[in-house]
Parts: C-alpha cells; structure tokens; sequence
C-alpha cells in the first residue's frame, strides 16, 4: 500500500476509534477507510497479475490474547475471509496465535482493518450495559460474535462493490486465482487441518453487538461523501 493511502486510511480508523466519536461519524470514518482497502485490494491483484513479484503469497502470525481471545479470533477470522485470506488457530497460553495466509497487500489490509475494530468493539462494549442478572462474560462473548458475524457481511459486500466497479472483465478470474492460491499454499502447510465444530453461546448479546456492527455499516459509505472535519483525535 502506498504511503499516501497507507497515511490516509489510518487517519480515518484513527478518527472512527475515538470514543468521542459517535456512532453514525464512526460508521461514516470505517466504511470510507474499507472502501479505499477493497479499491486498493482490487488493484493490486490486477497489478500482480500481470508482475506477479509485486505481491507474493505469504504468511504471518497474529497473537490473540485474554480476555476474550477467542471471540478476538473469531473477529480476526471474519476480517480476513473477506478479503481473501486464511487462517488456522492455534492455541498460544492463554490466547491463540492466528497463522493467517494471504498476498501481501492482502495480509497488510487484514492487520489495518483488524486492529482498529478490535478497539471499535472495545468502545462498543464498554458503552454497553450487561443485563441484569446476565453473567458478563457471556454477555460480552455473545456481544462479540454479533459485533464479528455483521462485519464479515458488511467486509464482502465492499470487496464485491469494489470489484464490480472495477470494470475490468477479467477481475473475477483475478481475485478467484488468487483466492485459490492461497487455499493451496495453507493445504501444504496443514494438510491434515481439521474444521472446529459451530459454537454454543450462552449470553443474549448477540443482537446488541450485531446492531454496533451494522452500524459500522463497512459497505454503505460512499468515497464521494465527506465527513465532518475536525472529529477525532
């Protein structure tokens, strides 16, 4: 990613992660900073088609840690599917190191979006009172979910806006091979990977955090529109 859009899209996470932020300026801040991800993404993949050097597959490591490492998985893994990346947990003392695999810009745009949603769903959940009566820690396990599972939606429809405006036939020929490749390359590193089983979750958070990841609403912000200037810190 090129410094200028690297600098520019940090801001705008930055400006989104200010708890004096309010809901509807940090979905506007979010949504702005995914969109030039997904534009991004699309054109480096067109890029490397065609100089494949640019953006080689690899992989890195993400350590995950308490409290709620594995909901902070389950946001990770959310996050990257999306945009073409994969990942196998692993646990890691009390967390989990997250072997994640992907291009580069890929893995790059994984790490961005990751880090700052894992500090939006900090501030969510903190203005977020527990039911009473209501065991916090599965409020908050069940808040996070929700939060992750509206998310990933809203991640894959911007990748797919972003493609379909890319009006280049072959893009989805591009993003396909590329999707495909690193499926292979994390079949070769674990060929005997193993599929968790869905989870049981036992709090009624679900929907409150499912509420705060609509609105992020990561696909419904147009890079046309500007936000207030001056919010943020």
């Amino acid at each position: 990613m090129s410094e200028a859009m690297l600098s520019k899209v940090r801001k705008l996470l930055a400006q989104a992660e200010d708890p004096a932020c309010t809901p509807a300026e940090a979905a506007a801040f979010t949504a702005k900073a995914t969109e030039l991800i997904a534009r991004y993404g699309v054109d480096r993949a067109l890029l490397a088609a065609r100089d494949p050097a640019t953006d080689p597959v690899g992989d890195r490591v993400v350590e995950v840690v308490a409290p709620y490492a594995r909901d902070k998985a389950g946001l990770l893994a959310a996050v990257a599917d999306p945009l073409r990346c994969r990942c196998v947990r692993r646990r890691s003392g009390d967390g989990f190191a997250m072997h994640l695999f992907g291009f580069a810009s890929d893995l790059e745009r994984v790490d961005l979006l990751f880090t700052s949603l894992l500090v939006q769903a900090a501030h969510g959940m903190a203005g977020t009172p527990v039911p009473a009566g209501e065991h916090p820690a599965a409020y908050r396990r069940s808040w996070l979910a929700g939060f992750a599972q509206v998310v990933g939606v809203r991640l894959r429809t911007a990748e797919e806006d972003a493609a379909d405006s890319a009006g280049t036939p072959s893009v989805a020929l591009v993003l396909a091979d590329r999707s495909d490749r690193v499926q292979r390359r994390l079949t070769e590193a674990y060929p005997r990977l193993r599929t968790a089983g869905p989870r049981r979750l036992a709090g009624s958070g679900f929907g409150s955090g499912a509420a705060a990841g609509r609105r992020a609403d990561l696909g419904g912000f147009r890079v046309g529109s500007e936000p207030r200037p001056g919010l943020g810190g």
